[in-house]
């Protein structure tokens, strides 16, 4: 059977709704009398479980057990809550409950999945927090409140995520990219990027941009619409597939948005952010709108414009549960380029014409079916639009990077969980990318563009994948899985008509994590899950050498990973030992060319520690990772990739004067570049207090980061002017500190007194 033909048969499957697995449902908003009562699969009462609320406003906590009949009561304050009910030998329970006014709130809560009775599933997961859908053990799930805005008002991540420094080699619109210790920190980092849209994750990757494998935009969140990130498991969880060497990082969105408009500024920049959904709490639906103008603090002024619109809409119909997540972006701006350090150069640019341009849309779909309490099928698909004008100079002359493409794609899922020892879940991908006027010029003397390489491309992806999930004897949880990815590429090179060709590869990703769990009664043990998985990106066809020697269109990472887990006086220690094997990786990129560079088969090898510890109103979080990463034949350091990195997020919920605080501390140490250069350490402290005035319906904050350091650091061979000879230089932009302020109204909390 052709791809086409099964492609067009499974778009058939288009009638076929699917199951919805409700994580987070939206309610009212502000303080009354909670109560309900709590129930399992076959709706019978949960006597002695516990059920926890979090107060969003101030970071207050209540906590209460059910009766013997299920039910419960508390009297709350007004305001947005983080519900979470847990009960041994279930899934937890979460939902979003807002209260809006002084009457008695009555909330049905039933339990969706069975777990072990060992299994505990907590807001930061453990490393028993396994299951079909986050296998890995490693895995990480920070909530939105507990996390920092990474870049307030400007560019970049929309979120700080602690132990993934970001790195980007430009300023302006372009977007940086969170690294992990090993991981080449140049663009074109491996590292999948998911958004999850329902039960779907939507890949943000695009294979073979004019930035290298693996480039991604996450600009086009808007951050208040995050409701929680989960990082690491990309080599094992058989539904996140291209583009990642061994990390993965997915962001989950919220239902509903409290109706706002947020200000932030400085003396060089301001951001405005809109957020909207209904008064009727039972809609799950809001829209967001993000405007931002900017200079950045550079002499050369960066003129950045940047405009963003997101939407998402759930719609109930009976058993089934159908979101709707849509996103249009655009931006411009002018953009520093690397500069040699300790060097002087005009308006603290190499090159005043460096620009970049960039948008994009697309509209996601996802139908959840829920056949029975422990079955659903799932139907998701997506069409996405994206170009990219980009005109860097890093002293080979400007050149010119530009592309537009089409993608869509179709994703059909089924889930059965039998019974505490075997849960399946089965599924197929299709997925087609057509990058077009995939274009590299170069400008003259005059600087008029002169073609170098243009390129049509289509990327065809077809990949089922198979998992199964349990325990056994109340000790022993595994999870096994199977991906298979077909991939063909079509390369139209338009100048070189022999670099042309027609390739496919076939790629088996056997996945499988294995975890021993304390027996009852026994505290003293930790958790101990042994894990291996396999990975792949795409190569850029543009470097010839698949057309010309017939090398692979694809690189693969297999990845070993052990994992301790502990909690201890209410603290959770976390150990991860990671190894991982690449064939003819591919990851770094030529900034003169925008191509991608052969460092050659390479190994991995990483620890990472974690240490986590609630307070009553907060908690504090240290962590330390040391990686190295060399190539297995030469033995010497994958440039930019072995680094050290350490650091400690904090919150204060609780202060005087009703302040809230977050605060992050990240220390990146030195890094080998290549040809005997070593990168400077670059260290962060950023945060954020903030004043809720409740009563009056707005916030007041302060945003800070103290930095020292050069960001995008890599080696590169220009000549300055007056110097003539081009010499190899470490080259870089420097970082600076800022105070921005904020401003946030809430239309419907001043309604509340």
């Amino acid at each position: 059977m052709t791809f086409p033909n099964f492609a067009s048969r499974v778009l058939q499957l288009k009638t076929v709704l699917m199951f919805g697995m409700c994580i987070w449902a939206a309610s009212s908003l502000s303080a009354a009398t909670l109560s309900g009562t709590l129930m399992d699969l076959q709706g019978r009462v949960v006597p002695g479980a516990t059920i926890r609320l979090l107060r969003r406003a101030d970071g207050s906590r209540r906590e209460v057990t059910t009766g013997g009949q299920g039910e419960f009561s508390l009297a709350l304050d007004i305001g947005e809550y983080q519900l979470t009910a847990e009960a041994p030998g279930f899934s937890v329970l979460t939902r979003t409950i807002v209260l809006m006014n002084q009457s008695e709130r009555i909330e049905s809560l039933q339990f969706s999945e069975v777990v072990s009775q060992n299994q505990t599933v907590t807001v930061t997961a453990d490393v028993s927090d396994v299951g079909l859908f986050a296998p890995d053990p490693a895995q990480r799930i920070m909530m939105r409140d507990q996390t920092l805005d990474a870049n307030p008002g400007r560019p970049g991540m929309p979120i700080s995520i602690p132990g993934m420094p970001v790195e980007s080699p430009a300023g302006g619109v372009k977007p940086p990219q969170y690294f992990v210790p090993g991981v080449a920190g140049d663009h074109g980092e491996p590292i999948a990027m998911f958004f999850q849209i329902g039960g779907f994750l939507f890949q943000n990757n695009l294979p073979v941009n004019a930035h290298g494998n693996g480039y991604a935009d996450p600009n086009v969140i808007i951050p208040i619409a995050i409701d929680n990130v989960q990082t690491d498991g990309g080599a094992f969880n058989v539904r996140e597939g291209n583009n990642s060497v061994n990390a993965a990082i997915v962001f989950g969105l919220r239902e509903r948005l409290e109706p706002m408009v947020r200000l932030t500024a400085d003396y060089r920049d301001v951001n405005l952010v809109l957020g909207w959904s209904p008064a009727n709490p039972s809609n799950k639906e809001w829209f967001g709108v993000e405007i931002a103008y900017g200079n950045g603090f550079l002499k050369r002024l960066e003129h950045r414009k940047q405009y963003k619109a997101n939407f998402s809409k759930v719609f109930d119909f009976g058993k089934h549960e159908l979101t709707l997540y849509g996103i249009g972006y655009s931006g411009s701006a002018f953009q520093p380029g690397l500069i040699p350090i300790g060097a002087t150069v005009p308006n603290d640019t190499y090159d005043d014409r460096q620009s970049e341009e960039t948008s994009n849309g697309a509209l996601i779909l996802n139908d959840v079916w829920r056949l029975t309490a422990r079955r659903q099928f799932q139907f998701s698909g997506f069409y996405r639009y994206y170009t990219l004008d980009v005109r860097p100079n890093f002293g080979d002359g400007l050149i010119r990077q530009s592309e537009h493409r089409n993608v869509n794609s179709e994703d059909v899922l089924y889930k059965d969980t039998y019974n505490k020892a075997f849960s399946l879940l089965a599924g197929v991908n299709l997925r087609r990318e057509a990058p077009r006027a995939l274009d590299l010029d170069k400008a003259d003397e005059a600087g008029i563009f002169q073609p170098v390489t243009a390129n049509n491309i289509t990327l065809n992806f077809y990949s089922p994948f198979i998992a199964a999930d349990g325990t056994l004897a109340h000790v022993l949880h595994y999870n096994v899985g199977y991906r298979g990815d077909q991939v063909s590429v079509d390369n139209q090179d338009i100048y070189r008509p022999n670099f042309s060709f027609s390739r496919s590869a076939t790629i088996s990703s056997p996945k499988a994590t294995i975890s021993l769990l304390p027996p009852e009664g026994v505290s003293y043990l930790p958790t101990v899950s042994l894990s291996y998985g396999q990975a792949f990106h795409i190569n850029d066809p543009r470097i010839g050498t698949t057309a010309i020697f017939g090398g692979t269109i694809i690189s693969k990472a297999r990845s070993y990973q052990l994992v301790v887990s502990k909690t201890v006086a209410q603290t959770e220690f976390r150990v991860t030992l990671a190894h991982v094997t690449t064939a003819q990786q591919l990851a770094r990129i030529s900034n003169d060319t925008g191509l991608q560079q052969d460092e050659g088969p390479g190994i991995l090898k990483s620890l990472s520690t974690m240490a986590r510890h609630n307070f009553t109103h907060g908690f504090l979080e240290g962590f330390f990772a040391r990686a190295d990463a060399r190539d297995r034949l030469t033995g010497e350091a994958t440039p930019e990739a072995p680094r050290l990195i350490w650091g400690f997020l904090g919150t204060v919920d609780k202060l005087p004067f009703h302040l809230v605080a977050r605060g992050e501390y990240e220390h990146v140490g030195r890094k080998p570049l290549g040809g005997g250069f070593i990168a400077v350490p670059v260290r962060e402290f950023r945060g954020s207090v903030m004043r809720p005035f409740e009563s009056r319906g707005f916030d007041v904050g302060v945003n800070f980061l103290i930095v020292s350091g050069l960001g995008g650091q890599t080696v590169e061979t220009l000549a300055l002017p007056g110097e003539g000879e081009a010499l190899d230089r470490i080259t870089g932009f420097a970082l600076r500190s800022y105070v921005t302020a904020s401003f946030t109204y809430n239309f419907r909390r001043n309604r509340q007194h």
